[in-house]
């Protein structure tokens, strides 16, 4: 509550999952601060979310399920974030001096406290043919994929049979090759690294990844760099296909020469920090807003949470990572500090999780009796490629198509690769969570049991 003793107003930037989970942790919290012979005496905090899109906040992870057409777009949407919530509304300014926020409507919000939420941008490549500041910026045809509005752009453009190139063979790049697979788009996957997932897999994932995608139709193509578009510069036919016309790419041309026929063209070669409101406000920005074990940044009444904070000379840029930073955050800032006291955020142990569902039937480049029989799952955590010294056990199902990996170093677990099999991965996380050490007689193959060694 304020010095005055009205509510403190907290402004959040960003209505993804970061800024949503901390408005309804903020709720909860104060909520709990009463008890049942003596309730709370009324909100300690009013909540004002600032959303720049339009839609109502959703679950990034699951775009490619929406574009896939498996779900709808209401399907994937956040539970709603109590206070209040604006959508459509970009904040352009931050008034420090007067503690304001400046938005694009003329509005300004004032704050006691301000969190930034703002999330990631997309990376653009430096590729020839790709601005085109005369047709306001990307050509047609050519899509990032991070939110909603271009998965709805993309998915208005897809047709089967479709010449679709997917640049980047990050987590993005293999969700989103996937899903155009799914709508019977002909997918070629351009990866410039040596391996698919290379934050994530190991080289003997990666290829396990790789054969699914090319048996699901997609075309792989690793260590090749992408040099430019190549447009199509036709007079064009106002009746013609939407996926052809002047201004549109015709191709996607690699640094051998080689062209890539293609249609559609998405832009899957990740993420960079949102910064530029904090950086014009004068707050401490490296790589993202940095920010101390209570997420305050060089301001302390300004917190940064999500992907755009910067914490101990880390960004995560992982739903799980932006869950705890926001309740972390919100128990710092609840009235009384009454949930749990101030928490100090100390960092996440990140894992990633991807679930490829099996290929339906809108892919009519795939036989049916060469898909995969069902959906591949695959999860990722902690360091997957061994130092010297350390144990390795991995197990290897080619029949199944199963692979799974664990790296021990000393007495402790500290990372693994699991794909087609994930029936230990509960009893894996925990053990590399809690960071005790492992059971001396435990045999070290027990890690990777159904029983997780237990």
């Amino acid at each position: 509550m304020a010095a005055d003793g009205r509510a403190t107003e907290i402004v959040v930037i960003g209505g993804g999952t970061a800024g949503v989970r901390l408005a309804q942790r903020l709720a909860a919290n104060a909520t709990a601060t009463g008890t049942a012979s003596e309730p709370a005496p009324g909100p300690a905090t009013a909540v004002t979310l600032l959303g720049e899109e339009p839609h109502a906040p959703y679950n990034r992870v699951l775009l490619g399920e929406v574009l896939a057409g498996r779900y709808g777009p209401d399907v994937i949407s956040l539970p709603p974030a109590p206070g209040t919530v604006r959508r459509g509304v970009r904040a352009v300014r931050i008034d420090r001096a007067e503690r304001l926020v400046r938005c694009d409507d003329g509005s300004a919000v004032p704050y006691d406290r301000l969190v930034l939420a703002t999330g990631s941008n997309p990376v653009l490549p430096a590729l020839r043919g790709l601005r085109q500041p005369e047709r306001g910026g990307l050509p047609a045809g050519v899509h990032s994929f991070r939110t909603m509005d271009d998965c709805l752009a993309l998915s208005a453009e897809v047709r089967p049979g479709t010449r679709a190139v997917v640049i980047g063979g990050g987590l993005l790049g293999v969700s989103a090759a996937r899903a155009l697979a799914e709508r019977g788009a002909q997918v070629v996957l351009a990866q410039q690294g040596e391996y698919l997932m290379e934050r994530q897999l190991d080289r003997a994932g990666s290829l396990l990844l790789r054969r699914h995608l090319e048996s699901w139709g997609v075309e792989v193509h690793t260590e090749c760099r992408v040099r430019g578009l190549v447009l199509d510069e036709g007079e064009g036919d106002p009746g013609s296909d939407p996926g052809h016309g002047p201004g549109r790419p015709a191709a996607v041309e690699l640094a051998d020469g080689f062209r890539l026929d293609a249609e559609l063209t998405v832009l899957a070669c990740g993420v960079r920090p949102r910064t530029g409101l904090a950086r014009d406000a004068g707050l401490d920005v490296r790589r993202g807003i940095v920010v101390d074990d209570e997420l305050r940044t060089s301001d302390p009444y300004i917190h940064a949470i999500g992907d755009c904070a910067e914490h101990g000379d880390r960004l995560y840029g992982l739903a799980g990572a932006a869950i705890e930073q926001a309740d972390a955050l919100a128990r710092s800032l609840t009235a009384g500090r009454a949930a749990g006291g101030a928490a100090r955020y100390t960092g996440t142990r990140a894992l990633t999780r991807l679930t490829l569902a099996a290929l339906g039937g809108h892919a009519p480049q795939v036989p049916p009796t060469e898909r995969p029989s069902g959906p591949l799952d695959l999860a990722a955590f902690g360091e997957t490629t061994p130092r010297p010294g350390d144990d390795v056990v991995q197990l290897t199902d080619a029949t199944r198509g199963a692979y799974r990996k664990v790296v021990v170093r000393g007495d402790r677990l500290v990372g693994g690769v699991l794909l087609g099999d994930l029936t230990t991965i509960g009893a894996l996380a925990r053990t590399w969570e809690d960071d005790e050490p492992l059971p001396p007689t435990t045999p070290l193959l027990h890690l990777l049991t159904p029983d997780g060694g237990s």
